[in-house]
Order: C-alpha cells, then sequence, then structure tokens
C-alpha cells in the first residue's frame, strides 16, 4: 500500500507563502494523477489543485492564480506553492491521488494568520 507523507506546512501571516511538499512511496506514483485537498474544522474535504501524470494541472477557483501544484516523478513527490496566503486558505493540506485511493497521510496544517 501507497505511504503519502505531507509536510512544508506552518504559520504564516496574510501575504506570506508556503511550499508544501508530499512524498509517496512504491512506483505507481508517476501514473496518477495527483492532488492537494484541503479540510479546515468543520468542512469537508475538498481539492485544491491537481496534476495529471502528462503534468495538466487545474484550480480550484479560490486559489487559481496564487497556487502552483507541480510534481517530480523521480522523487515521487509533488508540491503545492502557495503564494498570496489568506487567512481562509487555514486548514489540514493533504495529497492523494485524483480518485482518493490511497490511504490518506497525516496532512500538514496551514495556518494564515490576518
Amino acid at each position: 500500500q501507497v505511504q503519502l507523507v505531507e509536510s512544508g506546512g506552518g504559520l504564516v501571516q496574510a501575504g506570506g507563502s508556503l511550499r508544501l511538499s508530499c512524498a509517496a512511496s512504491g512506483s505507481s506514483f508517476r501514473l496518477n494523477a495527483m492532488g492537494w485537498y484541503r479540510q479546515a474544522p468543520g468542512n469537508q474535504r475538498d481539492l485544491v489543485a491537481y496534476i495529471t501524470n502528462g503534468g495538466s494541472t487545474n484550480y480550484a477557483d479560490s486559489v487559481k492564480g496564487r497556487f502552483t501544484i507541480s510534481r517530480d516523478n523521480a522523487k515521487n513527490t509533488v508540491y503545492l506553492q502557495m503564494n498570496s496566503l489568506k487567512p481562509e486558505d487555514t486548514a489540514i493540506y493533504y495529497c492523494n491521488t485524483l480518485s482518493r485511493q490511497w490511504y490518506w497521510g497525516q496532512g500538514t496544517q496551514v495556518t494564515v494568520s490576518s
């Protein structure tokens, strides 16, 4: 079973930046479209951005123009560069395949202060 380990979260002021990383074990990473998801307290876990195995990307309207997803198949890692952060971006961030087929990791907390 593939294991996912997210990192890079933290506390940042509004307008700041963070870069999240998600490392996956196993050889099937490169075959899958990968997504970044986030879940704020009391909310469902929503898709924020995804990248196909061919490198095409798509973003939720709420983050378009501020977040950039990328991947390094040689390192089995997907990244999320987050700029111009807003307090409403505060959440736990997770990665998974676009079909959510792997077990979830522990996530990484992002807190944006106003």
